[in-house]
């Protein structure tokens, strides 16, 4: 048990002048966390490891679909036996999700919640709110329980899961440097990035998605460690899975002007076909929290059996289903069974992520356009035989379109069916469509398929902080003292306390020369101690590095870097950037804020 006060040795004496920020780390590692050059080889180092967690990870997929459905991709095998159980037919494809569940759902459980779920909301909130912390065991729970739940049939796509582990991979190497939080930020859309280029071999879509979904900021920095990222993680996946198009589309060619009244009319369909697609992904969501009364790690496993009598009747849902979406695209299908697949495929992902699933919902939108784009081409050729082209580019034109009412994503959108087809003859069309689903999706709804899950949670990415009332006001004029710092050596019990009796819950965190290691906070603390097995461990592991600013620095500037702290605050340094000097909190902030609204003292 922790004692109720800190010991004599749980503070250092402050040198004069401020704490020297000399981290006694490696030079290499001091070079990666602070230069500049640093940035750009963590964003190779997470490149390279999100190419190779893309391969991993598909490698994972197969090897699970292969032992529970026996095929390669059952949604285009049909009903086929499963040759490892030939005695069950093919029934098997009711128990089939039901063991992934059983194989995934403790381990979710026990490891990592955060890898429940389409995965990208999480890095979002990671980047938005938790200064791009991401845990670091989410990487390979993600890898092992999304794999199973694909194979085992779940309705969901790999993209969301690959954006997630990249993510996750970035997270712990910036975590390993101690970077401060912006870099972390860059790092974490880095491994997104770097996901979406190596599964799809689209590195243009990889640096959009990043930067448009995840990253929310278009800056030269970022936007140039995004691409370098992206182009190294690419070039390892296609050293794999080779360098070609996903898609094949038809020869296409707009010969009336009066067929981009078909793509227009095709984008506003799309766009509201997207925004149904998110509130049943939700609606079903809701259903499933109400009925299961059950502990959660059972939860994949008997809404399994629910999955299976749908996989059953209509075995084209198992999976990804890339080979049904070639299909539509090919127009191998009738009007009929098109529409068919559009609503079995809604509620087939609804079900997955209900029930506790893990996969993205990236590529069902793709399935989803696919069929719905495929079924209006189709339809338009029986009205207009001689105005409409081929179905495959309505096909096309309908998966980014989908994609677009429901992630708002429109630059992305854009880029990755051009890179999915390396066809740049639909591109015209293909803009017109998804300008106007994305226009349709944002009248029709405030929120995406992604942030709609944080909106659910209190959670709302598009505030912004006011800062009027601070110009003017500079860091130095509101920081506090330096808090009496801990010695790096301490062992963590020991310093809980002395954390928990600190006026803000944060406490720097010092070598025995006193030179300054970060930060330590009573929440990390609290997480880090709560197995029991973390006692004895020196403080210094759990430090965290915030970016620090200047005493002449703007407060309006600096309170976008303390909003991601999570109430840790942040250290002023002198103007030679080389002593810490002060400290600047929430508190702080709010009472200057307060004093410059309320000039009189009212």
């Amino acid at each position: 048990m922790p004692r109720l006060s800190p010991p004599a040795s749980s503070t250092v004496a402050v040198p004069a002048g401020g704490l020297r920020l000399r981290h006694g780390l490696p030079a290499a590692v001091a070079a990666l966390r602070e230069a500049k050059s640093g940035l750009l080889v963590l964003a190779l180092a997470v490149g390279s490891g999100a190419g190779l967690g893309a391969i991993a990870f598909r490698w994972l997929i197969r090897t699970f679909t292969g032992a529970l459905s026996g095929s390669a991709d059952y949604a285009g095998a049909g009903h086929v036996a499963n040759p490892h159980v030939p005695w069950l037919g093919h029934w098997f494809v009711l128990l089939a999700p039901v063991a992934a569940g059983l194989a995934f759902g403790p381990l979710v459980q026990r490891f990592a919640g955060e890898a429940r779920g389409h995965g990208v909301p999480e890095v979002m909130y990671a980047v938005a709110r938790k200064g791009g912390r991401i845990p670091p065991q989410v990487a390979v729970v993600k890898s092992l329980a999304s794999a199973l739940c694909i194979g085992g049939g779940g309705s969901v796509g790999r993209e969301g899961p690959i954006v997630q582990i990249g993510s996750a991979l970035g997270s712990t190497l910036g975590g390993l440097v101690r970077v401060a939080e912006d870099r972390m930020r860059v790092l974490v859309a880095c491994g997104a990035a770097g996901g979406i280029a190596a599964t799809f071999n689209a590195p243009l879509a990889g640096v959009f998605f990043a930067m448009e979904l995840i990253l929310r900021d278009f800056t030269a920095e970022s936007f140039g460690m995004v691409v370098l990222a992206s182009v190294t993680a690419s070039v390892i996946g296609r050293s794999a899975f080779g360098d070609h198009p996903f898609l094949h589309p038809p020869a296409f060619a707009v010969t009336h002007l009066s067929e981009y009244l078909l793509f227009a009319l095709l984008g506003v369909l799309a766009g509201a076909v997207g925004v149904g697609f998110t509130r049943v992904l939700y609606l079903v969501e809701d259903a499933c929290d109400w009925a299961w009364r059950g502990p959660e790690w059972a939860r994949p496993a008997a809404g399994g059996l629910l999955l299976g009598v749908l996989l059953f009747f209509l075995p084209e849902m198992y999976g990804v289903g890339y080979p049904v979406l070639e299909g539509a695209v090919g127009g191998g299908y009738a009007i009929g069974f098109l529409v068919v697949l559009v609503v079995a495929k809604m509620a087939a992902t609804s079900l997955t992520i209900g029930i506790g699933g893990s996969g993205g919902v990236f590529a069902p939108a793709l399935f989803i356009g696919a069929a719905f784009g495929a079924a209006y081409g189709a339809s338009a050729h029986h009205v207009l035989p001689g105005v409409a082209g081929p179905i495959g580019a309505y096909g096309l034109i309908g998966m980014g379109a989908v994609f677009a009412g429901s992630a708002r994503a429109p630059i992305t959108a854009v880029i990755i069916m051009f890179e999915l087809t390396g066809e740049y003859t639909i591109i015209l069309p293909l803009m017109t469509a998804i300008v106007l689903a994305t226009g349709v999706s944002r009248a029709l709804s405030t929120d995406t398929v992604y942030t709609l899950k944080l909106r659910r949670r209190g959670v709302d990415l598009g505030e912004r902080p006011v800062v009027d009332v601070l110009a003017g006001i500079t860091v130095g004029a509101v920081m506090e003292p330096v808090p009496s710092p801990l010695e790096g050596s301490l062992p963590l019990a020991e310093a809980a306390a002395a954390l928990a009796r600190s006026a803000h819950g944060v406490l720097p965190v010092v070598s025995a020369e006193g030179t300054y290691l970060g930060i330590a906070t009573a929440r990390s603390a609290a997480e880090t101690l709560a197995d029991g097995a973390h006692d004895s461990v020196p403080v210094e592991s759990i430090v965290q590095l915030p970016r620090s600013v200047g005493a002449e620095s703007a407060l309006s500037a600096a309170l976008a870097d303390l909003v991601g702290t999570q109430g840790a605050g942040l250290p002023v340094l002198d103007a030679d950037h080389d002593r810490l000097v002060g400290w600047i909190t929430h508190q702080s902030v709010l009472g200057a804020m307060h004093q410059a609204a309320n000039p009189d003292g009212g």
